[in-house]
C-alpha cells in the first residue's frame, strides 16, 4: 500500500506472510477444503448431535469438533499448534480458529466459544461479500478501506474486484488484525493494517469504503456485537457519517447491517441516515437483503416496541457535481 490513505502510525501491525496461519490455509485449500458457517444455532445443533468416529477436515476447522491427535495429519497438527491455536481438553484436541469459504476464498476466524475478542464470521459475512460484489464492480477504484474489517471478508472481497487498489484493515481487536493479515496472505494480497476505531489515521480521499459493523441493542461485552443505542444502529451510523467525510468525488460507501424496525414499520435507521446525508452532497441507495433476522433478540427489553430485525443494504456514494 502507498501512503497516500494511512499516515505514518506505531499502529500498523507487519503482515507476516510465512506464519504457519497461512501455511495452514494452504494445506486445507491443497485438500479440496470447504465449508459454510451457518448460524449460532445451527452450529449448536450440530454440537448436539453424537461425534463422529473419524472426524474429517470440515469436523475439526468447520464444526469445531473434538479430534484425536492421530485423527489429524501431524503436518496439521503442528501448524495449529505453532500458532497457538491448538487447545487440549480431556476429550482430546479443539482448533480455536475456524475455517469458512466465502465467494471461493478460504477465511480464517475464531471457533465457537472464544471469548469477548472472538472473529465472528456467519451468514452476515456471506450477504456482506454479496452486496459488495453486487454494488462495487465496474467502477474505477484506486483505494478500499474495510472498517472493522474482522477476518477481512469485506476488503478482500472488494479487492479481488478491483486487483491494483490500495487496501486498509481496520479494526480495533489485534486478534482480528492476525487473522485478517493471515487471510490477506493465503490470497495473495499486498495490505495494510491499522490498530484504530472507524476511519483514524486515513489521510487522503477513499474510493470506496466497506463496513459490517456490530448492530446487536444491549452491551454482551462482546466485540462484534454490540453496536450502541438506536436500537444497535449507532455504530452504523457513526462509520457512515464518519466515512463520508472521507470519500473521494464519486466515491461510495457500501455498509451492510441490521436495522430494527419498530412497531408500526419505522426504519429508524433509514430515517437517521437519510437526514445524515445531504442530497446536494450524496446519493443513497437502501434496500432491505432480508427482512427477518436475529428474531430471539426480540424476546430482550431492548427490543420492546421492535417488530422484527431486517438486514438492510446501504450505499452512499459522494456526487462528482454536487449542489446539483
Amino acid at each position: 500500500m502507498t501512503a497516500t490513505l494511512l499516515r505514518p502510525t506505531e499502529d500498523v501491525v507487519p503482515l507476516d506472510s510465512g506464519g504457519a496461519l497461512v501455511q495452514l490455509l494452504g494445506e486445507l485449500e491443497a485438500r479440496g477444503y470447504h465449508f459454510v458457517t451457518p448460524t449460532s444455532s445451527t452450529c449448536r445443533r450440530m454440537a448436539q448431535r453424537p461425534a463422529r468416529r473419524n472426524p474429517d477436515l470440515r469436523d475439526i476447522f468447520g464444526w469445531s469438533c473434538v479430534f484425536a491427535e492421530h485423527q489429524l495429519d501431524p503436518s496439521l497438527v503442528a501448524l495449529v499448534s505453532a500458532a497457538g491455536m491448538l487447545s487440549r481438553t480431556e476429550d482430546g484436541l479443539r482448533s480455536r480458529v475456524r475455517v469458512s469459504t466465502v465467494r471461493g476464498r478460504l477465511f480464517l476466524h475464531s471457533a465457537p466459544a472464544s471469548g469477548a475478542e472472538a472473529v465472528f464470521l456467519g451468514p452476515d459475512s456471506y450477504r456482506f461479500a454479496d452486496l459488495i460484489a453486487r454494488e462495487a464492480a465496474g467502477r474505477a477504484v484506486r483505494s478500499i478501506v474495510d472498517i472493522g474489517t474482522g477476518a477481512g471478508v469485506g476488503g478482500l472481497i472488494a479487492s479481488d474486484l478491483h486487483p491494483g487498489a490500495d487496501v486498509l484493515l481496520s479494526d480495533i481487536n489485534p486478534a482480528a488484525l492476525r487473522l485478517a493479515a493471515a487471510n490477506a496472505a493465503h490470497a495473495g494480497k499486498i495490505v495494510s493494517r491499522v490498530l484504530a476505531p472507524g476511519l483514524t489515521g486515513v489521510t487522503a480521499p477513499v474510493d470506496l469504503i466497506v463496513a459490517n459493523p456490530p448492530y446487536v441493542a444491549g452491551i454482551s461485552g462482546r466485540t462484534y456485537k454490540d453496536g450502541g443505542d438506536l436500537h444497535g444502529a449507532r455504530l452504523s451510523l457513526d462509520w457512515v457519517v464518519e466515512g463520508m467525510g472521507h470519500l473521494a468525488p464519486g466515491g461510495r460507501f457500501i455498509l451492510y447491517t441490521g436495522s430494527a424496525i419498530l412497531n408500526g414499520g419505522v426504519d429508524q435507521f433509514r430515517e437517521r441516515l437519510e437526514a445524515a446525508a445531504p442530497r446536494d452532497k450524496f446519493t443513497l441507495a437502501y434496500a432491505e437483503i432480508d427482512p427477518d433476522i436475529f428474531g430471539g433478540e426480540l424476546r430482550r427489553s431492548a427490543y420492546a416496541d421492535v417488530e422484527r430485525i431486517a438486514a438492510v443494504g446501504a450505499i452512499v456514494t459522494r456526487r462528482t457535481d454536487p449542489g446539483r
